[in-house]
Parts: C-alpha cells; structure tokens; sequence
C-alpha cells in the first residue's frame, strides 16, 4: 500500500514512524514532511491548502490512502475535495469532511452542538462585530477569571484567560475589532471558566463506532508552572494518572458516545480522529474544545503506546469494520518534551544548526520545525516548536527522567524546553 500523509509537524513524523511498522506498507510519502520524516519515507514539497498538487502527487505516486495530520486543509474541506473528484474519490482519506471538521473549525458550531446533543461543557456566549458589547454584561455576570475564545482556527493560540472584567472587555474589543487573531475572532466566545485539571482524549471513529485510544496531558504555555503564552504545545506525558476507570466511564457515557450519536444524527460521515479537549471538575468531564485530528503534542506520546498495526485500524475505519477490531495498548507510560526556539511564540530566528540527534538513546525523535540542508547535509531549525523527545518508561517519571537527560544531548542555538513536563501529576 502507498500512503501519503499531509503535513509538516511532529505529529506526521510521529504517524509516519508509526505506519512505517505496517508490513502492509510499500511506500510511504509525507508533505511536505521535515527533516525527520526523512529517513521513514519520500518528501513531497506540496502545501497542506494546495489541493490540486495534493491531487497531483496523488496520481504520480499511486497513492491508495491519504492521512491528513493537521485541522486546516480538514477544515478548509479537503476530504470533500477528494469524494467529489472523479479521480480522486474512491481513495481513503483518513480524516473528516468539511462539516464534521467544524467541530474544530468553529467553536460557536462546537458549542451549539453540545447543547443539542447534551454534552457538559462551560456556560458561553458567542458575539461579534454587531453585538459585542453586549459580551460587556455577560463578562459581569460572571466569575473572574474570564475565557475568551476566538471561534476560528488560530494554531493554539486564541484563548485569553484574564482575571480582571474591565481587561477582559477591552480584549473582547480587541479580538474583534482589531482582528487580533485575524479572521478567526471574527467571532469570539465568552465562557465561564471551569476549575480543574485538562487531559486529551483521543477516538478513531469509521462513522458508526469507535476506538479509545489512550489519553495525555499536555502543557500548552511557554513557561514553566504553566504560565506565560499559550503554545501549540510544549510537551505531554500519557497515561494520566486521575483518569481511573471509573473517570474514563463517565467520559464514554457522557461525551464521546453523545458525541458520535449525535455526528450520525446530523448526517456527518466522519472518519478519522476525533479529540477531545476535557477538565475534570470534582471528578466530571466537561469538553472545553473539539479537535478534528490528532492532537499535537498529544501524538508523540499516545502514538508511541499503540501496539496495533495503525494502517490496519486506518483500513477498518475506510472498510466501516472498526466494531470488530481491537486495539492493543503498550501498559508503559510516555513522556515527550518539545524544544523550541529562542522567542517562541512570538518572533524567532531559523536556520539554527541542530546537533546531538545521533546521539540520543533510549527516546525517539519526533522532528516538528526542522529541514535538511542539502549543502552542509546538516539538520537546521525551520520552526518554533522544533523537536520532540519522546521516551518510554514504567511509569511518568521514569519516562520523564529518560526524556530530559536526552533533552540535554541535543542542542541548537537558543534552544529552550519546559523542565516542568508533569509536575501537576505528581
């Protein structure tokens, strides 16, 4: 089987790595891939938005299934672009069509979908251009701290948690008026903010049932004791340790089987992963956000503890036959911590050169940012999330232990990494 997998980031080396195992596996092509997916496949200098040079590399290299990694070309209706092709359409695409990727694509979409089909999540309000200072009232009717949220894509990054109301109204003025996060705060949701503790939580789904794959906790802010910006992701450790039996029960019940009930109700043929963003409050689940891909960094250390064969369960979820496939689960635990460049998320330098990498042991490498000098034949840093180094363990800190003393091997000018992966897990 020859696949190709769309995207550029930690998250598609780490499904290349992956499906690179699958005996099932001929050819593997990644685009437009980075310096790590290198070395498990051929990269295709394509953008993940330039759908007709998808289709064309498409047709050159004989591709049977497509693995789309991140939200934007999902969001922009890439699965559609395929399905009413008359090349393209019989080939899988693992990943959801236009409508289903709005439950990432639009949160004002995601929310009113919770409230239809029951799905606990935070109290909101959703305004724009016309009627956001009617946002002022409702931010006072409301505990501090205060969540806003743009309703669009904005890589991670357009979420505002503000302690003050009179702060809050000025960014809500802010995000709207002034497109501080582009056309993404358009629109912007105004929440109550839920107090406890995140963990991700991952289904592959054919449409009709699903498979649960292990949760992770991850670390969105660049500082430590998660403070500073958000990010789009700086590390994450899987399993979560509240996440008991009796927890992830409660998320099944209330949450995912709602949630893919509620996808058959509305007519969404969806295929791929669905993730979702959760808090436990006083041992509840409620779903602060919908994914419609694999998370990232989640990926790097979820990925890593499926034992199946992940081109096999991509085939069940094409064929519909998930109901009768089981998924095996590598008990180890996982850790991964992302570098970053110098800077990150605000402006940073590239082309850092990047050495160390052949001297890791016990971890894998998950290139994000980086690229191939032809040259020099030197790794060079092309990113703000760089790398990510995953280890395994018998438990979180071991994992931790293993992956920081491989952190410390590899080295680029400016490199910078959180300490802290865990630390409230402990």
């Amino acid at each position: 089987m020859n696949v190709l997998i769309i995207g550029s980031g930690a998250r598609e080396h780490t499904l290349a790595w992956k499906i690179n195992e699958s005996p099932k596996l001929d050819n593997l092509f990644i685009a437009p891939g980075n310096a790590g997916t290198r070395a498990l496949g051929t990269n295709i200098p394509v953008e993940v938005n330039n759908f007709q040079s998808i289709k064309q590399a498409v047709i050159e290299n004989d591709i049977d299934m497509v693995v789309i990694g991140p939200e934007v070309p999902l969001v922009h209706g890439i699965h559609d672009f395929f399905l009413q092709d008359k090349i393209l359409w019989n080939i899988p695409v693992i990943g959801p069509v236009q409508k289903g990727a709005m439950l990432e694509g639009s949160k004002d979409f995601a929310k009113f979908f919770m409230e239809k089909y029951h799905i606990p999540t935070a109290t909101h309000k959703t305004y724009d251009a016309h009627n956001f200072e009617e946002g002022f009232a409702f931010i006072d009717s409301l505990e501090p701290p205060y969540v806003l949220k743009a309703d669009g894509l904005a890589a991670g990054k357009g979420v505002l948690i503000i302690n003050d109301p009179g702060e809050a109204k000025n960014e809500l003025r802010a995000m709207i008026t002034e497109e501080r996060f582009g056309e993404a705060s358009a629109k912007v949701l105004v929440e109550e903010f839920l107090s406890g503790i995140e963990l991700s939580v991952f289904v592959l789904t054919d449409g009709n049932s699903y498979i649960l794959l292990p949760e992770a906790k991850d670390y969105k802010r660049i500082g430590e004791g998660d403070t500073g910006l958000n990010t789009g992701g700086m590390g994450s450790v899987s399993p979560v340790p509240f996440a008991t039996r009796e927890f992830m029960q409660k998320v099944e019940d209330r949450v995912i089987k709602p949630t893919i009930e509620g996808l058959k109700e509305e007519n969404i043929d969806y295929k791929g992963f669905i993730f979702f963003g959760l808090i436990n409050v006083k041992g509840d689940p409620y779903v602060i956000e919908y994914n419609c891909r694999m998370g990232d960094p989640e990926a790097e250390t979820v990925v890593p503890r499926i034992k199946s064969d992940l081109l096999e369960l991509f085939e069940a979820v094409n064929n519909g036959t998930l109901e009768k496939t089981k998924i095996e689960i590598d008990n180890r635990a996982t850790a991964s911590v992302m570098l970053v460049s110098e800077g990150y998320p605000k402006a940073y330098e590239k082309g850092k050169i990047i050495s160390g990498t052949g001297n890791v042991n016990n971890c894998v490498l998950f290139h994000a940012g980086t690229t191939m000098d032809i040259d020099s034949d030197k790794i060079k840093t092309s990113g703000g999330r760089v790398m990510a180094v995953t280890a395994y363990g018998a438990n979180m800190d071991e994992a931790l232990k293993t992956a920081y003393e491989n952190v410390d091997i590899i080295d680029f000018k400016g490199k910078y990494f959180r300490s802290d992966i865990g630390f409230d897990l402990k």
